[in-house]
This record gives C-alpha cells, sequence and structure tokens, in this order.
C-alpha cells in the first residue's frame, strides 16, 4: 500500500527531530540488537536506555546498601540517594512548593493509588460524602476506590460513589457534565492523564474549574510521565501517581507525589521496610535522561507518528479504530492520540491478529487492556509508541495490516 503522507506538519515534525529521534534510538541496546522487530508496547512497560543500565550498574558495583538502617559509608550513601531522588521527583515534576509536597515510593502505579485508597482517603471522608470514580479507565483507578468505600461501609461511613462523566463521541472526560455532577459533598475526584486504550489527553486541567477548589484530584500518571511534559503546577491537582518502569525505569519501582494542601498529609501506613534501592536509582538516571532528551520532543515525536498511523488506518475499511473519530485524520484540528492507537480487525480476532503481527515483527498488546467494566467489552489490538519507534516502522505496520483486509 502506498502510506499517506498528506499532512505537511506530520511530515516536518518526522523529518524535523529524524537525526535527534535516530542518536536517541541507538542508546536502546534491546532495539539495536533487534533491528527487525518492532516494539509497539511502550504503554506496558518502557525500554531502558544505555544510561539508566549504567546508572543500576553503578550503583550496585559501588553502593549498594539498605537506606536508613546502617551508618558505614554505602548505607549513608544509599539513604542520600533516595532523599534526593525525592527531589529529583519534585523537580522532574516542575512542583511549586517543594517544601510542603512528599514523595513516597512505591512499587508500581497500582501499588500507589491502592496506598492512598487504603491510608489516606479513609481520613478525608465523613458520612455522605462523594467520590468520583473514572469507570472506563484502567482497573487499577476505579478497584481501590470502590475498596475504599467498602471499608468505610464496614465502618458505618457510607459514601457515594459518581461515575465520571464521558462524552460518547471522544472518549473525553465531560468536563461540563462533572461540573453539573459536583457538588459540596464532591470531596475526591480520581483521574488519569492519558487513556490506556483510546490515547487521548484526558484534559485533566480542566477538572479544577469542574469540581471547585476544595475536592482533592488525584491524577493517574503512568501513560503520560515519561511521555509527555507532566506540569504538578498547571495541572493543579493534588496526587501525581506513576510507575517507574513506565518511565524507562526498572519494573518495580514507582511514585506518588502529594501536594499536601487538601486534607491530611499523606503518609502510607505500617511499617516502612526496605525500599528498592536499586529501583529508586534507576529512576533518578531515566528522569535524568529524559529531562536530557525533553519530554516535549518526546512527546511531539510520539504524536506524530501515531497520527501517521491513524491516518494510514483510516483507509483500511477491515479495521475500527477505537476512541475519537474525528481525530484519525493526519491533519485533524482536534487533539490527537499521545502515541497510543487501539484498532480491531471486523473479521480476525484479536488475539489472532496479535500472533500475525508479531509473525511479521511486530510486538502489540492484544487484549481488553485491564479497561473498567465500563469500557470497552471486546478485545483490541493496541500499539504504543515511543522515542526509539520510527516512521519506517510505522509503515511497515501499515503495510502488514493492509494485506490483511
Amino acid at each position: 500500500m502506498t502510506v499517506s503522507r498528506t499532512d505537511p506538519q506530520v511530515t516536518a515534525f518526522v523529518e524535523e527531530l529524524a537525526d535527534w529521534q535516530r542518536a536517541l534510538r541507538a542508546q536502546f541496546p534491546i532495539i539495536t540488537a533487534h533491528p527487525d522487530q518492532a516494539y509497539l508496547d511502550s504503554a506496558a512497560t518502557a525500554q531502558k536506555p544505555q544510561a539508566v543500565l549504567d546508572g543500576v550498574h553503578t550503583y550496585l558495583t559501588t553502593t549498594n546498601a539498605n537506606a536508613g538502617r546502617g551508618t558505614y559509608p554505602w548505607a549513608n550513601r544509599t539513604t542520600t540517594l533516595v532523599e534526593e531522588a525525592r527531589d529529583r521527583v519534585k523537580r522532574f515534576l516542575g512542583e511549586p512548593a517543594p517544601e510542603r509536597s512528599a514523595v513516597h515510593f512505591t512499587s508500581g502505579t497500582t501499588e500507589g493509588l491502592r496506598t492512598i485508597a487504603r491510608d489516606w482517603l479513609p481520613q478525608l471522608l465523613t458520612d455522605g460524602d462523594e467520590i468520583v470514580v473514572p469507570v472506563a479507565d484502567h482497573e487499577a483507578n476505579i478497584a481501590p476506590w470502590l475498596e475504599t468505600r467498602h471499608q468505610l461501609a464496614r465502618q458505618g461511613v457510607h459514601i457515594q460513589v459518581r461515575p465520571m462523566p464521558y462524552q460518547t463521541a471522544s472518549g473525553d472526560y465531560d468536563h461540563t457534565a462533572l461540573a453539573e455532577l459536583a457538588g459540596p459533598r464532591t470531596r475526591f475526584v480520581a483521574t488519569s492523564h492519558v487513556h490506556h486504550v483510546y490515547g487521548g489527553n484526558m484534559n485533566v486541567h480542566r477538572i479544577r474549574r469542574a469540581v471547585g477548589p476544595d475536592a482533592v484530584i488525584c491524577l493517574d500518571a503512568a501513560q503520560s510521565v515519561g511521555h509527555l511534559p507532566v506540569s504538578a503546577s498547571d495541572l493543579d491537582v493534588d496526587f501525581i501517581v506513576f510507575s517507574g518502569h513506565k518511565a524507562m525505569a526498572l519494573p518495580g519501582t514507582g511514585a506518588v507525589w502529594a501536594r499536601g494542601t487538601r486534607g491530611p498529609d499523606f503518609t502510607p501506613g505500617g511499617w516502612s521496610g526496605t525500599p528498592n534501592t536499586v529501583g529508586i536509582a534507576s529512576l533518578t538516571a531515566a528522569l535524568d535522561w529524559l529531562d536530557a532528551a525533553g519530554t516535549d520532543r518526546i512527546e511531539r515525536w510520539t504524536v506524530a507518528l501515531a497520527a501517521r498511523l491513524t491516518e494510514g488506518l483510516r483507509h483500511l475499511d477491515a479495521y475500527e479504530i477505537l476512541g475519537c473519530q474525528a481525530a484519525l485524520a493526519a491533519d485533524s484540528p482536534v487533539q490527537r492520540r499521545q502515541g497510543i492507537v487501539t484498532l480491531r480487525h471486523h473479521a480476525i480476532d484479536s488475539g489472532d491478529l496479535g500472533f500475525i503481527l508479531f509473525s511479521h515483527g511486530f510486538m502489540v498488546r492484544s487484549d481488553q487492556h485491564c479497561q473498567g467494566s465500563a469500557g470497552e467489552s471486546t478485545g483490541s489490538v493496541r500499539a504504543s509508541l515511543h522515542i526509539y519507534n520510527t516512521a519506517e516502522e510505522v509503515d511497515r505496520l501499515l503495510e502488514v495490516l493492509a494485506s490483511l483486509g
């Protein structure tokens, strides 16, 4: 097939950033070792640049010890590493008041959200309060808040769970309907920054205006940290939770940033055991690498590739593309996908399509993507892009998909 490149802006982005992207791609050993395979599953986990691998090696061979436990030099250096990593996360998120906020390390987004739900949210809520839950987002941003409701009910405190309203056509939050839904008893709102299936930026900066100055807003940033600029100041949220492994750090690493200006101070309950020090070291190295690369340019690259992919897909009648249909054309005036494109073939099961694509060298995800009960009920194939992906990989993917039509 001939891939459409009619939009000059997308073409200009790719051409302008080509040399920069090529130099960054070369820094990923697993990518350069497999030039005939295209890794298109970065929404599940991102690959690691050499700088992160080097940072891990340096830590393990020069400093490895337990943090906050000993007084010898290795232990002291590890304790300092963990404390400096908290400040590094704050700087990466553009923290406007670092002396007030807190950062706590977790195993990832799921544990971070559950920690807020278990150890912090019950202190905020009283009988009759309401929380808003995004029931078509990732299950990790739904189940913890429902568990809070059950936990409080056992104590005789009854709260209302209000489903987050969505715009049917775009999949974005319906901020107008949310403003009508929110009231004086709306105490907590759970949100996602980028939707893990539809790829849309959920315009979280509009949430504060919709729910007012007092409600606590918790942001699942698993699909945005490491993929695009994330500003705690601009978003005006109270919690930002993300997974390190999706931001090029090691698995088993994540963080909760807490603004600390609404409700009680956030402190995870229970005894604090040994932190994942090597994971934290990898996170610091990853954030340094991302800042040097420029998350603004990473976003431009992945958005351009996603636009290239949807532009080609919209001409293939055998496929359904999930999410906002108005955003499919490369020259669409509406918001484009943030490097995530999810699709179905009308005749081929998504699991089978995933195996077919792998036989052609493409690694994609094929299932229901852990979406909540109000989301998709049928499996689909998700291609998620990052800085190590190329326009040539997108064009080759389109050729394979077209051959299956």
